[in-house]
């Protein structure tokens, strides 16, 4: 299956977000605590516009957006990034999409951080063992407390 990644635009804003919500449902995190509560959800193409951030988006032959993840500052700590709202459709899970996604938001935090942390869900157990492929080591520890107090399985990678 063929796809593209980009930087998100203006107009991918609502189909990133249908995105997220749909799997946040898939996976039972669809309450407060996780992403389904972020106010900024919908906003992804005004927030993650500065060096530091940014947000990329897989998109189809058709033009249709198929998933995303974005590499966000983490307030309050100058060299630790966070790899943000990594999903994918169903349909497109396994065809390399999601490997595309991570290959290039890790290429772009080395430019700026010395690590890259992450929150998930237990019950995300794929996305687990997709994380660990490229490095991550779980954590006990939180660079910074998020508003996602809700994800209980925390990643970190160095990234030098």
């Amino acid at each position: 299956m063929e796809f593209s990644i980009r930087e998100i635009q203006r107009e991918d804003n609502a189909s990133i977000e249908k995105i997220i919500r749909s799997c946040l449902i898939e996976f039972g995190a669809n309450h407060e605590g996780t992403a389904w509560t972020d106010p900024d959800l919908g906003r992804f193409s005004e927030i993650y516009n500065s060096d530091g951030n940014k947000y990329w988006v897989a998109v189809n032959e058709q033009g249709k957006v198929v998933g995303g993840v974005g590499i966000g500052r983490l307030s309050g700590v100058e060299d630790v990034c966070e790899l943000q709202k990594m999903y994918c459709l169903p349909e497109m899970r396994g065809c390399g999409v999601s490997h595309s996604l991570m290959e290039r938001a890790l290429e772009y935090a080395k430019q700026y951080y010395r690590q890259c942390y992450l929150e998930t869900l237990e019950n995300m157990t794929a996305a687990q063992k997709f994380y660990e492929k490229y490095g991550f080591k779980r954590t006990c520890e939180a660079p910074v407390i998020t508003e996602h107090f809700e994800c209980d399985v925390r990643y970190i990678k160095d990234l030098q």
